[in-house]
């Protein structure tokens, strides 16, 4: 890479450490900037994921206060998240790269009508409960788990929007705050990533000149998304959450 390009992967990591820990899909702004680079499209997916672990730890770490009272909850939901990587991991492999390139818009679109009906969603489950006299399972339930353990696999396979799909699935499912669950995705998108970069260090090529650049940047980023991201409202946060996601919806299907 020349000095500019160097520049123009961190200045990426920066972006997408920042932009995962508020909302997700940074990797829409990583990836172009590898591929552009002159980097294959496996060698920079496996880069990438790689790179964006110190930026997906440094965000849950910037969310710790909102992580508290939540462990029980994260050690479940991350083991179904460590599965699911590991399973995404493994199909970026032995699939064509061509394998999700019709579902995930597809994806994407549903989870931004999710958040955005959200509030209605979690009001008319809540008069249900009172009307039965259930409660609000703390973990989601049998439904919740599968369904962020298929989120994952997507994940591990490629990660952008990954973390517009968790939120649209625990916002559904959970009675909490957004502050809160953006807390738990950001672990959950942590756990995705490490796994996937650990089976690709054994079995595909990276760049580490890449790796390196966007570790560092996404570490920064991922302490500044802290910072901006427990400030914004909930209906603030779901407008941002939207508004990303159509733009991922955008370029996935130019891509």
């Amino acid at each position: 890479m020349t000095i500019w390009e160097m520049l123009a992967v961190f200045a990426a990591g920066i972006s997408a450490g920042t932009i995962n820990t508020i909302v997700g899909s940074g990797t829409l702004i990583t990836f172009p900037v590898l591929l552009a680079v002159g980097l294959p499209p496996v060698t920079a997916t496996v880069s990438n994921a790689l790179g964006l672990i110190p930026g997906s730890i440094s965000g849950a770490i910037g969310y710790r206060k909102e992580l508290e009272g939540q462990r029980r909850r994260v050690l479940k939901l991350g083991a179904g998240a460590l599965v699911g990587g590991l399973t995404g991991a493994t199909l970026l492999l032995a699939l064509p790269s061509t394998a999700f390139e019709t579902i995930v818009p597809v994806l994407v679109a549903l989870a931004l009508v999710l958040v955005i009906l959200q509030p209605r969603i979690s009001k008319a489950v809540q008069r249900r409960r009172a009307r039965t006299g259930g409660e609000a399972r703390p973990d989601g339930g049998p439904l919740l788990f599968t369904g962020l353990m298929l989120a994952s696999v997507y994940g591990g396979y490629f990660t952008a929007a990954q973390g517009i799909i968790y939120l649209s699935l625990m916002g559904m499912l959970l009675d909490d705050t957004m502050q809160r669950l953006n807390a738990v995705k950001n672990v959950l998108a942590a756990v995705v990533n490490s796994i996937a970069a650990l089976f690709f260090l054994f079995v595909a090529d990276f760049d580490w000149t890449a790796v390196i650049l966007i570790a560092v940047g996404s570490a920064l980023g991922g302490q500044i998304g802290a910072t901006i991201g427990r400030r914004l409202s909930p209906a603030l946060l779901r407008g941002l959450i939207v508004t990303v996601g159509t733009v991922a919806i955008v370029q996935l299907v130019l891509r």
